[in-house]
């Protein structure tokens, strides 16, 4: 089976997605057990970090924002004000809510360094596309070769330990979470 791929030109000339759905901004203890609650109810749920960028050797910061996003809402948990609460512990470690995300591994080894978890119901979406004839591994090509639309990365190397995250910012986290659960449900329902 030849797997289906991407080059960046082509890449290039399609129409930038946008996030259209709600998103949660939880920087409070209160509006973080509020936020887990209502996950922990969802069946599938889209997951992604952002972590502030290293310009510098030496430079090492730890995980600053947790995405998870159902279908219409999209939580960003502010781990660098919150750290692992034991809500979102016991969320992250629980096979009750599969969560979807893409090279979840350095995710995890990330969250590790806040707090031990043992991550159970995630679903890594490199390893399942190619199962569906498709030979990409990055998010943005994943999603313009499924719904011809293209991801923009601008926001990536921005920082993510702000203050305020600006409203750019919060659209780029939460379409990443949201693209990973669109993806699995488009692959798993076709």
């Amino acid at each position: 089976m030849e797997l289906k791929t991407i080059d960046k030109a082509a890449l290039a000339e399609l129409d930038c997605e946008r996030y259209t759905g709600r998103i949660e901004m939880v920087q409070t203890p209160a509006a973080a057990v509020k936020a887990m609650r209502y996950l922990m109810d969802q069946p599938i749920v889209g997951f992604d970090t952002e972590t502030r960028p290293n310009f510098r050797k030496g430079d090492n910061h730890k995980v600053a924002l947790m995405q998870l996003s159902t279908p219409d809402i999209c939580f960003l948990i502010r781990l660098n004000r919150l750290g692992i609460f034991p809500e979102l512990k016991e969320f992250l470690e629980s096979p009750k809510v599969t969560k979807i995300g893409l090279s979840t591994k350095d995710d995890f080894h990330m969250l590790n360094s806040l707090a031990p978890i043992e991550p159970r119901g995630f679903i890594e979406l490199q390893s399942l596309v190619k199962d569906y004839g498709i030979g990409e591994a990055s998010l943005t090509k994943v999603y313009a070769l499924l719904f011809g639309k293209r991801i923009s990365k601008g926001q990536r190397l921005t920082n993510w330990e702000a203050v305020e995250l600006t409203p750019a910012q919060q659209h780029y986290a939460a379409l990443d979470a949201y693209a990973c659960l669109r993806i699995y449900n488009q692959l798993v329902n076709r």
